[in-house]
């Protein structure tokens, strides 16, 4: 018998013999562990709840399902916290925002032929077997809908033995599906391929890096502005999160004339925050770039929006290039963003809106920050990745 003693930051539950992590336990759980691994739970905590996906046992998409809202939600809090704890900081934490069910609007899939047909779906926990997930709570309806078109693309794209990459994006006209394949699109397959399209209704369709068929704009809405995002570009995992994030980004530059957004992207933030001032958009990816900036031409009502391709992690922007701004917005990879941090840190810019996806690089990040002479007055969690152990952050960063 073991009983749980904690849980790491993937949801792993540590157990009293000192060295088992056991998946899918909480904290307080007494459990049997077979000589097969296979765990029984004895005792069970007040906060397991009845997973409510059907595919969770065999799916790996979902780690934390066995959970309740709220004990998730306490857990993807103490992980920031005590994150940012090992560097000394304790700034006042505002409610978490978690996203609904059904609403991951972006997900790759796997598709691999079979006799019948072909199997699209995601792998099993740690392992090469691909689960059907016809009723999968994680992704939108509009995802699910698009699983029969996504299944002919497998027949054609798959070799016998070998699987496809599927990513699916939600847009306002349709699924934008790109294919990662080992097969050479032919001229006939294109034709093929561009009647499939046509036939499900999908917005646009490419095949590993060549775009096959756009039937209609993939665009993406970036506070009332459309951009159509290259294929497999970054984008915010549902809209409830972008909203939260986006919400917070615009209370913590309130007021400010000029602003500069780093690692901007298609303009999560950029196009939103041109409503009200100008804004200069650096990326590194400069189709990205590009997809905004048509984005910005055609909107509407927008202030000056200026973009610059440019790899931060090599060249950071220094003090003086970031003068004429009022406030920075950053939103780095998992990575975070060492040396444009110390840069900002050198600067005279005295408001910083600073998102990220990594508590750990979050928290050694804004530690360089507040000793520079910034103040972090409070951090917003924000969960889009539901029942996984993935967090998004959300703070303000501000000098006299």
């Amino acid at each position: 018998m073991l009983t749980i003693e904690s849980l790491t930051h993937l949801g792993l539950g540590r157990a009293s013999d000192g060295r088992s992590l056991i998946p899918r336990v909480l904290p307080g759980e007494e459990i049997d562990v077979a000589q097969d691994g296979t765990v029984r739970i004895v005792t069970p905590s007040v906060d397991r709840v009845a997973p409510p996906c059907r595919h969770f046992k065999t799916c790996g998409g979902c780690a934390m399902q066995h959970a309740s809202d709220d004990f998730v939600a306490a857990w993807k809090h103490d992980i920031v916290q005590r994150a940012l704890q090992a560097h000394g900081l304790t700034p006042e934490f505002r409610p978490i925002a978690t996203s609904p069910a059904q609403s991951r609007r972006r997900a790759k899939f796997a598709g691999r032929r079979t006799k019948k047909g072909a199997l699209v779906g995601f792998h099993g926990k740690a392992s090469h077997t691909l689960i059907d997930v016809p009723d999968c709570q994680l992704v939108t309806p509009a995802l699910l809908a698009s699983f029969p078109a996504l299944q002919e693309l497998t027949v054609l794209a798959a070799s016998r033995k070998g699987e496809v990459d599927l990513t699916v994006t939600e847009t306002a006209h349709g699924p934008d599906v790109l294919v990662g394949t080992d097969k050479d699109l032919t001229p006939d397959l294109r034709v093929t391929l561009a009647g499939l399209a046509n036939a499900h209704g999908l917005a646009r369709l490419v095949w590993n890096d060549e775009p096959v068929v756009t039937i209609n704009p993939p665009n993406q809405d970036f506070g009332g502005t459309n951009v159509a995002p290259p294929p497999g570009a970054f984008l915010q995992a549902t809209k409830a999160g972008e909203a939260g994030l986006l919400t917070a980004v615009d209370e913590i530059t309130a007021g400010a004339g000029r602003i500069i957004d780093l690692f901007a992207g298609c303009g999560t933030f950029t196009l939103p925050l041109a409503q009200r001032a100008e804004v200069h958009a650096v990326e590194s990816d400069a189709a990205m770039l590009q997809a905004l900036d048509r984005g910005w031409r055609s909107g509407h009502n927008l202030r000056r929006v200026t973009t610059e391709a440019r790899d931060l992690f090599r060249r950071s922007l220094e003090p003086d290039e970031l003068a004429s701004f009022d406030a920075a917005v950053i939103d780095p990879p998992r990575a975070g963003a060492e040396a444009q941090i110390d840069a900002l840190a050198r600067s005279d810019i005295r408001t910083i809106a600073m998102v990220s996806c990594n508590p750990v690089t979050f928290a050694r990040d804004a530690k360089v920050l507040i000793a520079a002479g910034f103040t972090m007055p409070w951090v917003k969690v924000v969960d889009q990745f539901r029942w996984s152990p993935h967090v998004e952050i959300v703070s303000p960063f501000t000098r006299k």
